[in-house]
């Protein structure tokens, strides 16, 4: 968790990467899985569209090379796309926003669970929950 912690909050997609197993998996959702380094590095290359990213974490179990955590994250959304992208994640309606209305700051808090041989990720499932920071 202190790698993806910093990974996350660096915003650095190698740093992610370099946490997994050289075939790792990252259950972003149930539904998507990013597999290998190639495709853990594309995707996390969205946390470069965030800005001012503060992570906090408890790990809640952790046996036999199995750990759960509960995570919690707040960052300002730094552009447009990752705006979009957020909205059309959440499958219901979009933050009422007119033009040239500042993006929103965004809280995130979620479970990890992540499977370990040899101090590196083989698989990591996450389940979250996001919505726009209270004013």
């Amino acid at each position: 968790m202190q790698g993806y912690k910093a990974a996350w909050e660096q915003r650095d997609p190698g740093m992610f990467a370099a946490l997994f197993q050289a075939d790792g998996r990252y259950h972003n959702t149930p539904f998507q899985v990013q597999r290998g380094a190639a495709e853990l590095i594309e995707y996390w290359k969205r946390v470069q569209l965030q800005e001012d990213v503060h992570v906090t974490y408890e790990v809640l179990a952790d046996r036999d090379g199995i750990g759960l955590a509960h995570w919690h994250v707040t960052y300002q959304v730094a552009s447009e796309e990752l705006f979009q992208i957020w909205a059309k994640s959440t499958g219901t309606n979009l933050v009422s926003r007119q033009p040239g209305d500042p993006l929103p700051r965004m809280v995130l808090d979620g479970i990890l669970q992540a499977s370990l041989v040899d101090g590196l990720c083989a698989e990591a499932r996450i389940w979250w929950h996001s919505q726009p920071q209270a004013k």
